[in-house]
């Protein structure tokens, strides 16, 4: 793990998977929690979490189209992922990893 840490798209990566997780966190824990048994709390907290993460993946995502020189279409792919569950993911494989 503190390998991938070295590096920007290392970094990128491990944001994109926590980022990742926290929306699955959202969709299957705490919005289920909140709308059917009337507990927010979880959501407030994850939600929170969750805000922070993206805001850190779209930071990271436009760092690396800089450094890396990314094509727009793979720019627009990799922050269209970060609203789509399991996004993250499919982009960890399919854009992440060729750089």
């Amino acid at each position: 793990m503190t390998e991938l840490l070295k590096t920007q798209l290392g970094r990128l990566r491990v944001i994109a998977f926590a980022e990742g997780i926290s929306l699955l966190m959202i969709l299957f824990i705490s919005m289920p929690l909140k709308y059917l048994f009337d507990m927010p709390q979880a959501n407030m907290i994850i939600g929170m979490l969750h805000g922070l993460l993206f805001m850190l993946y779209v930071l990271a995502v436009i760092q690396a189209k800089i450094s890396f020189d990314w094509s727009w279409k793979n720019t627009l792919l990799a922050l269209i992922a970060s609203v789509i569950p399991f996004g993250t993911f499919w982009a960890d494989k399919k854009l992440f990893i060729k750089n």
